[in-house]
């Protein structure tokens, strides 16, 4: 059975409208049944700036059996009015927009309709001025899922992965935000990921915080008094984990293909590597939750938005990464 992915549409105002109608004519499409979710006048207000045309047709996707459709099945909303939105600018609208839309999309992953989400940039000043009520979307989805258990944003691009033991918080209070449990948790997460992304056996790498992974404690005791006991029990629990290794060469060792996935201690320590190696290809998956929830790991990119020069590589490798973990998760659950 295809895969059932639903495809939003991200901030109306960025780039998010014309990456969904350049996917839509990319062959992966062919790969799920696809239903857009969203306002009609925003996707095609994204062909316009992509030069396409797409044929949709309006479902109520809770009540019929969409993937009957002829084409693209479009299950239509009213969040917002074509004079609302605002390009390349961050608005109350524009944030509105986007959070009805994503709470359509995780009440049809509830129901059943859809089996996984990809999600086209989010722009979070615009969601928070709509009142997000969290630092981000991760957290915010997961509340309405009732997932309770550890979440973390994973970052993908062409078969490296980093997953994250803190994310969005000052760089001030990482190293207190660091202990034993949050290391074990981000690995096993990463670990269950790429497991579920098709990877039989991963192997981790355990990124230090300091510099020189501390250099014996002359640069700070992480290293010595959290990270390595929890990577030594790791390990002896048979995961292919090692570290702590330092963060300015372990992702040598991922491009070379020695290791699949470094565990970072902070938000920027793997975005720097992953966007440096190619910006324009990662992608971000929402680790934790019940089904896939993917997203290309760049933004919403105000300063091209309308002018139809959007890339859509990270949107191509979001969407087939989430195609493949919904096989993936499938199997493990008839196991």
């Amino acid at each position: 059975m295809s895969p059932r992915i639903g495809l939003i549409p991200g901030d109306p105002s960025g780039i998010g409208p014309e990456l969904v109608a350049r996917l839509l004519a990319e062959d992966c499409i062919a790969e799920a049944e696809v239903l857009l979710i969203g306002d009609r006048h925003v996707f095609e207000l994204g062909q316009a700036q992509a030069g396409l045309s797409h044929e949709m047709t309006a479902v109520d996707a809770a009540a019929a059996d969409w993937t009957r459709v002829d084409g693209l099945a479009l299950h239509e909303m009213q969040t917002l009015t074509p004079d609302e939105v605002v390009l390349a600018e961050s608005t109350e609208a524009s944030g509105r927009s986007t959070l009805r839309v994503l709470d359509q999309a995780l009440d049809f992953v509830q129901q059943g309709v859809i089996d996984a989400i990809v999600f086209a940039p989010f722009n979070k000043a615009s969601m928070h001025m709509a009142g997000i009520g969290h630092s981000d979307e991760l957290h915010y989805m997961a509340e309405k899922l009732g997932v309770s258990g550890y979440i973390s944003e994973l970052n993908t691009l062409d078969g490296m992965w980093t997953s994250r033991v803190t994310s969005h918080i000052a760089l001030k209070d990482v190293a207190d935000a660091i202990d034993a449990h949050r290391i074990e948790e981000a690995t096993h997460l990463i670990d269950r990921t790429l497991r579920r992304a098709g990877y039989a056996r991963p192997r981790i790498a355990v990124a230090a915080l300091n510099p020189h992974a501390g250099d014996g404690g002359n640069f700070g005791r992480e290293e010595i008094d959290v990270i390595e006991p929890a990577v030594r029990k790791l390990a002896g629990g048979q995961m292919a984990v090692t570290g702590p290794l330092p963060s300015d060469t372990v992702f040598l060792k991922v491009t070379r293909g020695e290791i699949d996935a470094v565990v970072t201690m902070y938000h920027d320590q793997g975005q720097i590597a992953l966007k440096l190696l190619g910006f324009d290809r990662g992608v971000t998956v929402q680790g934790g939750l019940p089904v896939p929830v993917t997203t290309p790991a760049h933004g919403t990119a105000f300063d091209i938005a309308g002018r139809g020069e959007a890339d859509v590589g990270a949107t191509r490798a979001a969407f087939e990464i989430a195609c493949k973990m919904v096989s993936n998760w499938e199997q493990e659950s008839a196991v």
